[in-house]
């Protein structure tokens, strides 16, 4: 009788162990960021599941889409598909169903490269390991507004770019700011976009985070002015934020954020991230719309920051009630709080709590690891 007790446990024990290996892995929506950097990729790891292990998990779209991914080659020297990126991505049909890899190879690509909003499931990748891809122009707002300056403008959904620099190569403003010197290298404006490895470069608005949700991780982000702006929701994970503050009396601030409303669930929550450069006076931020929202946790600040912290520079001092600014366990000589302005503040670990996971970019349903051919 014992035995086949025993006989019938392990039964269960087996039924019970394909049960739960047929059971798709989920990324955690709400494991913290931990504390440390050398425990991020642990966590990265553990959240962010190959598409493999993911069935049944993501947005439909999505997996139908990486079910089946396609490559096309660029190569500068003419050895691929297209010896442009434009080309590339003129290829790709509208209303895409398949993830497309334009795969990237190395050298400079003196062009303004456009996604529309009905061309989802492309990645831009570049060399693991190798030399980077650059994809440059040198466009600015003295005809246009300043979004619409990217070297690379993306309006579609699911967008992925691994290893790759895109830079906005106009002059570098001298004297005082004027709308029509802003030069953006990337804009995106589609929404559950991911970036790994991706180098930023230029001087005033370098990136525009314009609208959707957004992940950047490894990356690699440079300016002068309101650097990083618009009106995204987007989590910024182990990136290197570098001010070019050595020209004299020069106004830097690295985010602008454009939240106009209690209802617009939006803001950039910065995390690991090391903030450095040239000079002392830089401002983590400026409200760039009435009700801006940046967070900074975890980062290692040099004393490239201001003492102040954060800068007013467009609303009535009344308005910034409104304005949300924090600052959480930083390090340091940038991240003394014993200067800073009113308005900003050192949230509490319940506070800062929802800007700590991948919930605040719902990233469980779409974000996947850096793509690889």
């Amino acid at each position: 009788m014992v035995k086949h007790l025993d006989f019938l446990s392990f039964a269960q024990y087996i039924f019970f162990a394909i049960i739960l290996a047929a059971i798709p892995a989920r990324s955690d929506d709400e494991t913290p960021i931990p504390d440390t950097p050398d425990g991020v990729k642990t966590w990265f790891d553990a959240n962010v599941k190959p598409l493999a292990d993911r069935a049944g998990t993501l947005e439909k779209a999505l997996e139908a889409a990486e079910a089946k991914p396609k490559t096309i080659k660029v190569r500068a020297d003419g050895s691929g598909e297209f010896k442009t990126i434009t080309d590339a991505v003129k290829s790709i049909p509208a209303k895409n169903t398949q993830r497309i890899i334009v795969d990237i190879g190395p050298g400079t690509y003196t062009e303004k490269v456009i996604i529309e909003e009905d061309k989802p499931f492309i990645t831009f990748l570049g060399p693991e390991g190798g030399e980077r891809p650059t994809l440059a122009f040198g466009d600015t707002a003295a005809k246009t507004v300043a979004p619409y300056t990217a070297t690379l403008e993306v309006d579609s959904d699911f967008f992925v770019a691994s290893n790759l620099i895109i830079q906005n190569t106009a002059p570098r403003p001298k004297g005082e700011r004027k709308p029509a010197q802003a030069a953006v290298a990337f804009r995106i404006g589609g929404n559950m976009g991911a970036f790994y490895n991706v180098k930023m470069i230029g001087f005033l608005n370098t990136l525009c985070d314009d609208k959707g949700s957004h992940f950047f991780k490894d990356c690699f982000i440079e300016g002068t002015y309101d650097f990083i702006f618009g009106n995204g929701k987007s989590i910024y994970l182990q990136t290197e934020i570098n001010v070019l503050a050595d020209v004299p009396k020069e106004l830097n601030v690295i985010t602008a954020q454009a939240r106009e409303s209690e209802d617009q669930d939006v803001g950039f929550s910065i995390v690991h991230c090391k903030v450095g450069g040239k000079g002392s006076g830089a401002y983590l931020g400026e409200p760039l719309r009435p009700m801006p929202k940046v967070v900074f946790a975890y980062c290692a600040m040099s004393d490239v920051v201001n003492v102040k912290g954060w800068i007013n520079n467009n609303f009535v001092p009344k308005a910034e009630g409104d304005f949300f600014f924090g600052e959480y366990k930083n390090t340091g000589p940038g991240a003394d709080p014993a200067g800073r302005v009113k308005f900003a503040k050192q949230l509490t670990e319940e506070e800062v709590k929802p800007f700590l996971n991948l919930g605040y970019i719902k990233g469980t349903s779409w974000l996947l690891p850096p793509p690889k051919v």
